[in-house]
């Protein structure tokens, strides 16, 4: 391509002090921290949170598949380029990655916390650690601030200190304290997005349904966790909140795009032949028109995203490696390219792999690297 290629959904492995050291005074005794389990290996303790949370699939990128196991594991033995950002532009050569869009680890299973008082100081504390990590190379690390959202207002408030952090997009809870993300109640918060230049992201497993368990083999869970995702698209496109604020760009993060064609397919038909005895928001175009404008949807290891990629906008498709977690196609990610997109031309695969999430968040100082 000449120019590198950017992740559009990496992650952070956030480091024992992200929260001890930052979190608001009344806080720090419950902040979370990381446990040393002799069994199970390191965990984060979240007070509130039933379970704590495993690192054995936080920073697996690159393992095989018969080594991926949820325990196990310890801090000093993942990915360093997780909390280093010195060490992560080593991990971004490795794959031939020229810059990431980086979300959290930890902070995706606090979007679930009953509490949002908690969850809004440990959100504030990620969004200062989070800033520091991509002040050292500010080029290649791209930020994604966290808001929980306890009012339209805060929300608002939060929208403007991620932004002052330099931080370049916001990540919303999957589930809202108060009514749902359609309510016009939200207008405020959107508008705001729109005046910030910050994009809204929801990423999987940060909805209640995502926590709940999946019917049948284990491995059934996995194809269950992009549901979550796809409801809250439903509910933007379906109850009218891009109708009213035309200019929102929302990110769908990590629940894949293959099956987006199909999606709004489905919307349209069920807007032509439901909408009188469904109600839905008021529309003035089909469901389609909205998501295909509107919704950008990252992907890794998504051979159909790119066979489909004339069913749907092109322009919304951001391809994204992950690193470090499970999933992640890290680094092999070249590889996996060459053989899903053979069939794209230079343009359509400069679009999809750099072109449009470099204008999604304005990243026109990207370097350009071979």
């Amino acid at each position: 391509m000449g120019t590198a290629i950017i992740s559009a959904d990496s992650h952070v492995t956030e480091p024992p002090e992200t929260y001890v050291d930052r979190i608001d005074a009344r806080f720090r005794d419950r902040a979370p921290r990381l446990v040393r389990d002799t069994p199970r290996g390191d965990v984060f303790v979240i007070d509130g949170l039933e379970k704590p949370i495993p690192m054995g699939l936080i920073a697996a990128a690159g393992k095989r598949a018969e080594d991926l196991a949820m325990f196990g594991a310890r801090f000093e033995e993942m990915h360093r380029g997780g909390w280093d950002p010195d060490a992560r532009l080593a991990d971004q050569d490795r794959d031939g990655v020229g810059a990431e869009v980086l979300y959290p680890t930890v902070g995706m299973l606090l979007c679930n916390h009953p509490d949002r008082d908690y969850m809004h100081a440990c959100f504030q504390a990620y969004n200062l650690w989070l800033a520091e990590y991509c002040a050292v190379h500010p080029d290649r690390l791209i930020g994604i601030g966290q808001t929980a959202l306890r009012s339209v207002e805060d929300g608002v408030a939060d929208l403007r200190r991620i932004r002052a952090l330099g931080l370049r997009g916001v990540m919303l809870p999957g589930q809202p304290v108060v009514a749902d993300y359609h309510d016009p109640m939200y207008a405020p918060l959107w508008e705001a997005a729109v005046d910030l230049g910050l994009p809204v992201s929801f990423h999987i497993l940060t909805s209640p349904q995502d926590q709940l368990k999946a019917r049948g083999p284990k491995l059934n869970a996995f194809m269950a966790i992009i549901r979550g995702c796809q409801d809250i698209l439903g509910t933007f496109v379906l109850g009218g909140v891009f109708e009213r604020h035309p200019r929102l760009r929302v990110v769908c993060v990590e629940a894949d795009a293959g099956w987006v064609p199909h999606f709004m397919y489905r919307m349209d038909h069920a807007y032509e032949r439901h909408r009188y005895w469904l109600p839905a928001g008021t529309l003035s175009r089909v469901p389609s028109e909205y998501f295909r404008e509107n919704v950008y949807t990252t992907f890794q290891d998504d051979w159909v995203a790119f066979q489909v990629k004339d069913l749907c906008n092109i322009r919304r498709l951001l391809w994204a490696s992950d690193f470090p977690h499970s999933d992640s196609t890290w680094p092999d990610s070249q590889s996996v390219i060459a053989r899903h997109a053979a069939h794209l031309s230079d343009a359509e695969r400069r679009l999809v792999l750099r072109d449009n999430v470099a204008e999604l968040y304005g990243l026109d100082g990207v370097a350009a690297r071979a």
